[in-house]
């Protein structure tokens, strides 16, 4: 009996039409453009504006763009993944909103926080339920609405992120491609450098945590930037080896896009050149879960069937890891 393999068979993802630029930033904290650019490679992100949009409004259009391409039936879907650490809600899960809102009533839906790094682990765990035979059409999504969470006095953080939200619709193979092998590591001292103090259990929200700014996004850039950097590019690294992967046989690494100089350090040690280095940092920011989705939606007329990808993430927690990727399709 041949092996079951979870093939991604169709990429939807969203944006939205507001584009906050270095410029604007210049007017709302002190900071400048070359500053930014030149230590982040960012130019400019995406901001969800108006009253009662959460993350999910993202998570429905990439999803709708996602069965449009595909032709995918929605009751046919099993089961509807979203990784995200900006919920609409505590509860219920937004992954439930999404697959109301898109006709998947016949799935099972569920919510994945693992920051940064949400997307690979999500997709991960979908291919899992494909590979057992338990499913055989499953929904992966990543994105989150930082702006939710950023602090627009806080120039260490409100420069780097933005909103956006990228899907896959993974289904069952016995050919050679698909998702093929992961590499997947957490470690809870991370908590020290990257987290949202408030808001949680621990500290529920209160007028003390509200004016104590506790509800945003704290980062300590340096300790978390030398994390990312050793633990991203080794991870990739030893996925590479175990799987007799060299920068002659793979086509593309898929980075999560936090900073253009912890992009240019994992490619480095892969030993990948720029060309087959995908990237969008430039134009959407850090969009957190959202970022290799959307990597692979803009990129996803350039990839060819066969085509091996090494897709890389670190994130808050911290939680990193890489997933290799045989490319199920030409566009």
């Amino acid at each position: 009996m041949n092996k079951i393999r979870a093939a991604i068979t169709g990429v939807g993802g969203y944006v939205p039409d507001y584009i906050l630029t270095n410029k604007e930033l210049e007017t709302m904290v002190e900071t400048s453009d070359e500053w930014i650019t030149s230590r982040t490679g960012i130019k400019e992100r995406r901001i969800l504006k108006g009253e009662n949009q959460g993350v999910s409004v993202m998570g429905i259009a990439a999803v709708k763009e996602l069965i449009a391409k595909t032709k995918v039936d929605p009751k046919e879907i099993d089961c509807v993944i979203f990784a995200t650490v900006t919920a609409d809600m505590t509860f219920p899960a937004t992954a439930n909103i999404v697959a109301t809102a898109v006709g998947a009533t016949n799935a099972f839906s569920f919510d994945m926080g693992a920051a940064c790094s949400g997307f690979i682990y999500a997709l991960n765990t979908g291919a899992s339920y494909i590979q057992s035979g338990m499913y055989k059409k499953v929904v992966v999504i990543g994105g989150d609405k930082m702006s939710s969470i950023l602090d627009y006095t806080d120039r260490t953080t409100c420069i780097i992120f933005g909103d956006g939200a990228g899907c896959v619709l993974l289904e069952p193979t016995t050919e050679e491609v698909g998702v093929l092998d992961a590499i997947l590591r957490s470690d809870g001292s991370g908590e020290t450098y990257l987290h949202m103090k408030a808001g949680g259990s621990r500290i529920p929200a209160s007028r003390e945590s509200i004016e104590g700014r506790q509800h945003f996004v704290y980062q300590e850039g340096s300790a978390v930037f030398k994390f990312a950097v050793t633990n991203m590019a080794d991870v990739s690294a030893e996925l590479a080896e175990r799987n007799n992967l060299t920068k002659e046989n793979i086509q593309w690494l898929v980075p999560h896009q936090a900073n253009k100089r912890i992009i240019d350090a994992t490619a480095n040690r892969v030993g990948i050149s720029e060309e087959k280095v995908m990237m969008n940092i430039e134009r959407y920011g850090n969009t957190t879960a959202g970022t290799i989705p959307l990597l692979l939606w803009d990129y996803e007329k350039k990839l060819k069937k066969g085509d091996n990808l090494i897709l890389a993430a670190f994130g808050g927690g911290f939680t990193w890891g890489a997933v290799y990727v045989k490319w199920a399709y030409n566009s």
